[in-house]
């Protein structure tokens, strides 16, 4: 349901495309809070949804480091209102939140290329996710992290980076080897966000983020992967073709 969604919304790009990350991101947030503000839930989703909203705003129209700024500072207002022992993960969530609202939006930002890198970003996560679940069905072998997920395996986590690996090749726009490399890079950073969330939810004693996909958990569920992969995909970006063409730096080796 959210990849059709997804993938119209990038097509469609400006402020349509803001608003879709936008309310993922605000969706998101919530279910962090949810897990790990409890009492403090209403003042810290307040204090670190307006700052997100305000971020999504400046982001989209071109001002990245006035955005960046806003969400520390909602996250350091959204730990002043929470417990003292949890101040550090409720205000984890607000620049969570932020990053994955902010990084397709940079991204989106290539009028050439915008497109494309989404798409390449979406293909490489979504492969990942479905190789890892197969091969490591298929072959089970020793755990990845069973003190963290006891279901990944070594097994899964190398298919899931050979698949996205394949996938990138076909795709490839240029120097194959350095587009292979690329798809590695962000398969792996992919799973490091499954597990990281994984790491969340056993530290808050919770199965999924929310019931808000029946049958598929939360958002956080769905799109831990996409968090941590599209920020790796935008500095990759930002660092080779700079705030005008993240797009072209990302996809063009």
């Amino acid at each position: 349901m959210l990849a059709p969604l997804a993938v119209g919304a990038a097509y469609v790009g400006d402020w349509p495309f803001a608003l879709f990350w936008g309310v993922a991101a605000m969706g998101v947030l919530w279910e962090w809070t949810s897990m790990v503000a409890r009492a403090d839930q209403r003042s810290v989703l307040g204090a670190g949804g307006a700052a997100l909203a305000l971020a999504v705003a400046l982001a989209v129209t071109g001002h990245l480091l006035a955005a960046v700024i806003v969400l520390a500072m909602g996250a350091m207002g959204a730990a002043s209102l929470a417990l003292g022992e949890r101040r550090i993960w409720v205000a984890g969530g607000v620049p969570y939140a932020g990053a994955l609202a902010l990084a397709p939006i940079v991204l989106r930002s290539d009028d050439e290329y915008g497109f494309l890198a989404l798409v390449f970003l979406f293909v490489i996560v979504w492969t990942t996710d479905v190789g890892a679940y197969f091969v490591g069905r298929a072959v089970g072998g020793p755990k990845l992290m069973p003190q963290v997920s006891p279901n990944k395996t070594w097994a899964g986590a190398l298919g899931g980076m050979g698949a996205a690996v394949i996938v990138a090749k076909t795709v490839a726009l240029t120097n194959l080897f350095a587009v292979a490399m690329l798809a590695v890079v962000l398969s792996v950073c992919a799973q490091g966000g499954d597990l990281f969330e994984s790491v969340l939810k056993r530290r808050f004693g919770t199965k999924d983020s929310s019931r808000l996909i029946p049958g598929h958990g939360g958002l956080m569920d769905r799109l831990d992967g996409f968090v941590t992969a599209s920020v790796a995909a935008v500095l990759i970006g930002l660092v080779r073709g700079g705030f005008d063409a993240p797009g072209r730096g990302l996809l063009v080796w």
